[in-house]
C-alpha cells in the first residue's frame, strides 16, 4: 500500500514538472521581457505515457543566455535535432521535413560548424564574417592561382611550394576581406534574404565598426603577403582591389554580377604567373584568366539559383534571374566556351598529353554538374556550387602532370 501511495505522489510531482519546459521561456520570450543568466540553466521535459502509467524521461539540455531576445543563445542536448547558425540557434524535435528545409534556405539553418563548436565565443563572429566555416569560396580563388604557378613551372619541374603557400594564405585573407566588404556594403539587403539574414553584420552580432577594423586587419596581413612577391606582382595584386571593393554593388545595377565576380576571384591567374616569372605572357595567362571567368559564370549561377525568389523581392539582379528557363543552356555555352580556353592556354604553354586527359575527366565533371543540376532545389544547387572544388583539383593536377612530363 505504501509503495502505490509513493507512486501517486511521484507521478503528481512529475506531470507538475511538465509545466517547466523550455516553451514557458519562449513565453516569455514572445512577451519580449529580458531574460539574463549569468548560469545555465537546466532544463528536464517529461513524458507520460498513458498506457504504460510510468514517466518516460527524454529530453535533457542546457540554455545559455546573453544579452536580450536570446539573441545567443547556445543549445546541447541529448535527442535533439541542434541547429546554430551566426551565434544564433533553434531547438527543432524530430528530423524536420524535406519542404521546410527548403522554405529555410541553405545557411539558414544549419548542423553547428567547427567554428561554434571550437572556437571562443568573441571569435565566432568574425570567423563566420571571413567564412571560415564555408572553406569553399577559399577553394575557388585559390584554384586559378595554384593552376597558373604550375604552368609557370619550368619544363620537368614541379611548381613552386613557397608561391603555393603564400597563395594559399592570402587567398584565405583575401576572400575573408570581400566578404567582409560584401557583408557591410549589403546589411540592408541581407536583413531581406532567407539564406543571409543571420550573416554576423545583419545578424547585429557584429557591428560595422566591427566589420572595419576586421576587414583592416585582414588588409593589413594580405598586404603583408604581397610585399613578399616582386614589384610587378605588387602593382599587379593591389590593382584587383578595385574589383574587390566594387563587386558586392554590382547585383543593383546589372544583371551579371556573376561575369565580375569571375572577373575578380580569377584575378589569381594572372598574379600567380608574374609572381613567378615577373612578368606576363599573354598567350599562356589571358585564355587561362578568361576561362575561369566563364567557369565562374557556371558554378555562381547555379549557386544564385539559391535566391532567386528573394532577389526578386529585394530588387536585386543576377545571372540566374537573367537566364531563367534557359539558364542550363547558357551554361553550356559557358562551360564548354571555358573548356576551350583551357585547352588553348596548355598549347600555348606546351603542356604534355597528361594535360588534356585531365581537360576530359574536367569536361565530364562540368557537364554532370549542369545535367544534374536541380535549379528548383536550394539543397542541390548548393551541392553542385561546393563540388566545383574538385573541378579545380583536376585541372591543377593536369597542369602539373603536363609540366613535369613536358
Amino acid at each position: 500500500m505504501a509503495f502505490f501511495r509513493l507512486t501517486r505522489v511521484s507521478r503528481r510531482l512529475l506531470k507538475s514538472s511538465v509545466s517547466a519546459t523550455p516553451s514557458s521561456s519562449y513565453v516569455f520570450h514572445s512577451q519580449q521581457q529580458h531574460i539574463y543568466l549569468s548560469k545555465p540553466v537546466t532544463t528536464t521535459r517529461h513524458y507520460i505515457n498513458p498506457l504504460l502509467k510510468y514517466p518516460l524521461w527524454s529530453h535533457s539540455y542546457q540554455v545559455w543566455s546573453k544579452g536580450t531576445d536570446f539573441h545567443h543563445e547556445k543549445v546541447l542536448g541529448v535527442g535533439w535535432n541542434h541547429r546554430l547558425v551566426a551565434g544564433m540557434s533553434s531547438v527543432v524535435e524530430g528530423n524536420p521535413k524535406k519542404d521546410d528545409k527548403e522554405k529555410s534556405g541553405v545557411g539558414c539553418v544549419k548542423e553547428a560548424s567547427w567554428v561554434d563548436l571550437y572556437l571562443p565565443e568573441g571569435a565566432r563572429g568574425y570567423a563566420k564574417l571571413a567564412r571560415l566555416d564555408k572553406p569553399i569560396g577559399t577553394w575557388l580563388l585559390a584554384w586559378p592561382c595554384m593552376w597558373s604557378i604550375a604552368l609557370a613551372a619550368d619544363p620537368g619541374s614541379l611548381p613552386s611550394f613557397k608561391m603555393m603557400g603564400l597563395f594559399g594564405c592570402g587567398a584565405l585573407l583575401l576572400r575573408g576581406a570581400g566578404c567582409t566588404i560584401n557583408d557591410l556594403l549589403d546589411r540592408d539587403i541581407d536583413t531581406k534574404v532567407d539564406r543571409t539574414r543571420l550573416r554576423p553584420i545583419a545578424s547585429g552580432l557584429l557591428t560595422p565598426f566591427q566589420g572595419l577594423q576586421f576587414l583592416g586587419l585582414q588588409l593589413l596581413l594580405g598586404l603583408g603577403i604581397l610585399l613578399q612577391l616582386n614589384n610587378y606582382s605588387r602593382v599587379l595584386g593591389a590593382s584587383s582591389l578595385l574589383l574587390v571593393f566594387s563587386y558586392p554593388l554590382m547585383k543593383r545595377f546589372t544583371f551579371w554580377p556573376q561575369a565580375f565576380l569571375g572577373l575578380t576571384i580569377n584575378w589569381g591567374a594572372l598574379l600567380g604567373w608574374a609572381a613567378v616569372k615577373g612578368s606576363l605572357e599573354p598567350a599562356v595567362v589571358l585564355p587561362l584568366y578568361l576561362s575561369g571567368v566563364c567557369w565562374t559564370l557556371v558554378y555562381d549561377t547555379i549557386y544564385a539559383h539559391q535566391d532567386k525568389e528573394d532577389d526578386v523581392k529585394v530588387g536585386v539582379k543576377s545571372t540566374a534571374l537573367r537566364f531563367g528557363d534557359d539558364t542550363k543552356l547558357w551554361l553550356t555555352g559557358f562551360g564548354t566556351t571555358s573548356m576551350g580556353l583551357l585547352a588553348l592556354s596548355g598549347l600555348s604553354a606546351d603542356l604534355g598529353w597528361q594535360y588534356y586527359a585531365s581537360l576530359v575527366a574536367a569536361s565530364g565533371h562540368l557537364g554532370w554538374q549542369i545535367g544534374t543540376a536541380d535549379l528548383s532545389s536550394r539543397t542541390d544547387c548548393s551541392r553542385k556550387f561546393v563540388s566545383n572544388k574538385w573541378f579545380g583539383a583536376i585541372i591543377f593536377s593536369g597542369v602539373v602532370l603536363g609540366r613535369t612530363f613536358q
